[in-house]
């Protein structure tokens, strides 16, 4: 993937507004239905916000510690992903036929609390809105250049384009199945 810093910032800047609202729209389906779940193996949806919540909690001060040491970008900086990079980010979102890959997380982003309480959705709302001002920041950066470490393994560095990508995407995946587990 090769676009502008400009218009990838922007792009994820509209997907965390769209976020944000649609945790306020899921905070509102009361807490009973927010902790309902159709089987045992299926996580509700506060353990959905609560798994990003975790992911939150690693990638939220690496990046700003990136951000801080970061070069500034020219103007009209172009951001080239990596490939490490874009098949993470692409593996947070649909296929060409419409379908998501299934994953198991790992055990340490893995929700341990089976009731949560609206808590969670605060805490996932300012963590969103966090995410929001380092995406400010991020837009005056050289998002190619400036790697970031990922949550699976220090081996592997990340650009910062692409792990704003994963964050942002991994976001909507797991909305999406907030929102699912309370429509069922």
């Amino acid at each position: 993937m090769k676009t502008t810093t400009n218009i990838l910032t922007t792009d994820l800047l509209a997907r965390i507004d769209n976020v944000i609202d649609r945790a306020k729209r899921l905070r509102e389906s009361g807490i009973e239905k927010l902790n309902a779940k159709k089987t045992p193996a299926q996580w509700s949806a506060l353990e959905c916000i609560e798994h990003l919540n975790l992911y939150g909690d690693f990638y939220l001060p690496e990046i700003e510690k990136q951000l801080d040491s970061a070069s500034k970008a020219p103007a009209n900086a172009v951001f080239k992903s990596g490939v490490i990079g874009n098949y993470f980010a692409g593996l947070m979102q649909k296929n060409k036929k419409g379908k998501l890959k299934k994953m198991k997380a790992p055990k340490d982003k893995t929700p341990a609390v089976s009731v949560l309480t609206l808590v969670t959705v605060e805490r996932f709302l300012k963590q969103a809105e966090k995410l929001k001002q380092l995406m400010t920041r991020a837009a005056l950066v050289d998002l190619t250049k400036t790697k970031t470490a990922i949550s699976l393994t220090k081996l592997i560095r990340l650009r910062l384009g692409d792990t704003l990508r994963f964050v942002v995407y991994h976001m909507e995946r797991h909305l999406d199945q907030a929102e699912r587990a309370v429509s069922e």
